[in-house]
């Protein structure tokens, strides 16, 4: 873990969506300086699964050793942000520090995504960070240290991050471009940055601090350890989505806070910076990472955003003036499919059925397979003993999903990560995401018979 120095005291920070997850790590490493926080965000009452309000956020950070101004402030109403600005004034005398945390997240395609969801996502993610940065501004210019930090990711523009859920990215790098006309335009008066996780956070559908979400976390939808580069980010909204046992796989919200720590100990003169929060901290002589792992030694999911498969980044963002430049990998003749090793893998899955988990599951998979021993296919883990067969089951499925029969027995075998395959296009899920990552649990379970 990265130390405190006192470089924080007295300072006004100012962070939306602080009430839990990312942004409330970040406030407690700074009230831990003595730093003054204000919490921007819209829970006031407490969530009937996510833990945390303005009000318990601030009470932990006045005894972490800060100050705290908690306001019930929702990024999409500018009047509300503009009163909190004008209270943290009244109560600190300025800002020093803004935290653009609060996110919105839906992972689904164009056609899926009600206009709705669309204008959530645009006017939390977009529109609330360029709302609340315009507030913040001028006072911000008056400020020693004067730093801008968005919560989003490098400006990646691999259609591979957009085709699955473009709505979505759209909206994540809107907050991107704020930073790379803001750090341009206030150079010399204030540092706008960048920080993303290298693990993630799929932040959901509801609207966390880039805590996934989940659904986020929904995008929590398969992340396994196939990009051991990559990690997620653990917060309630995961578990709740996931499920219990996904956090194993992700790394605490400690270590945004501690490289977001780093980024407002620099100067006005860093700026313009896309930031992955493990190589800061390594940068600053942090060697070992299990510190920040809910379960050491254990294999991390991958975040968004960030290329490792398929398509390798040959240069890599370093200021805001740079994007990465993209080569992809040839292609590789795809295997030829083995003949009836879909309804072999089904004639395990069966054996390996129990009312156990049938009680966990509670959910009718429908697999529509293309290639030899192909067709549609389906797991009913819904009724008594479970039940697998050829055809479309007898209820509605839960969840769709659409694959060739090689990736499918690769798969439930353990050879092909349903993180990689959703991200690459080559599965393609509809239907409950969070049923859609209970069955990765069933086929690691599977892992070893197949």
């Amino acid at each position: 873990m990265l130390p405190n120095t006192g470089k924080l005291a007295g300072c006004t920070v100012f962070i939306t969506g602080a009430s839990r997850g990312i942004g409330k790590a970040i406030a407690l490493k700074a009230a831990k300086d003595g730093a003054n926080i204000v919490i921007a965000a819209k829970t006031a009452q407490a969530h009937p699964k996510l833990a945390g309000t303005i009000y318990t956020a601030a009470e932990e950070i006045k005894a972490a050793g800060g100050k705290a101004l908690p306001c019930v402030v929702d990024v999409r109403d500018e009047q509300q942000i503009s009163s909190a600005v004008e209270k943290a004034v009244e109560k600190f005398g300025g800002i020093d520090i803004l935290v653009n945390n609060a996110s919105a997240i839906s992972l689904t395609n164009t056609l899926e995504t009600p206009t709705k969801k669309v204008d959530l996502m645009m006017n939390i993610n977009t529109r609330g960070t360029y709302l609340t940065s315009k507030a913040c501004i001028p006072y911000l210019k008056k400020s020693k240290i004067a730093h801008i930090l968005n919560l989003s990711p490098p400006l990646n523009l691999n259609p591979l991050w957009f085709k699955q859920h473009c709505a979505y990215t759209i909206a994540k790098y809107g907050m991107s471009m704020c930073v790379l006309g803001m750090a341009e335009e206030f150079k010399g008066e204030i540092a706008v940055n960048a920080l993303w996780p290298k693990t993630d956070f799929l932040e959901s559908d509801i609207h966390c601090s880039e805590a996934k979400m989940r659904v986020k976390k929904l995008l929590l939808q398969y992340f396994s350890n196939y990009m051991s580069r990559l990690i997620a980010i653990y917060t309630a909204a995961m578990d709740m989505l996931g499920g219990s046992g996904i956090e194993s796989q992700c790394r605490k919200v400690d270590i945004m806070a501690d490289a977001a720590y780093c980024i407002f100990k620099k100067p006005k003169s860093f700026t313009g910076n896309f930031i992955i929060d493990e190589n800061i901290l390594k940068e600053e002589g942090i060697k070992n990472f299990d510190v920040y792992a809910v379960t050491p030694g254990h294999p991390l999911l991958p975040d968004f955003f960030l290329d490792e498969q398929p398509v390798t980044v040959t240069k890599e963002p370093a200021t805001h003036g740079a994007l990465p430049e993209l080569k992809e990998k040839e292609a590789q003749p795809p295997p030829k499919p083995r003949s009836g090793a879909v309804e072999g893998t089904f004639r395990i899955v069966k054996d390996s059925l129990s009312d156990d988990i049938v009680k966990a599951t509670q959910a009718i998979y429908q697999f529509e397979l293309s290639g030899e021993d192909g067709g549609t296919w389906f797991l009913d883990l819904k009724s008594k003993g479970g039940n697998v067969g050829h055809g479309e089951p007898s209820d509605r499925a839960d969840v769709v999903m659409s694959m060739s029969t090689d990736d499918f027995v690769k798969m439930f075998s353990g050879k092909l990560k349903p993180t990689i395959a959703f991200m690459s296009g080559r599965l393609k899920i509809k239907g409950n995401m969070a049923l859609a990552i209970k069955l990765e649990k069933l086929m690691n379970q599977m892992n070893a018979r197949l």
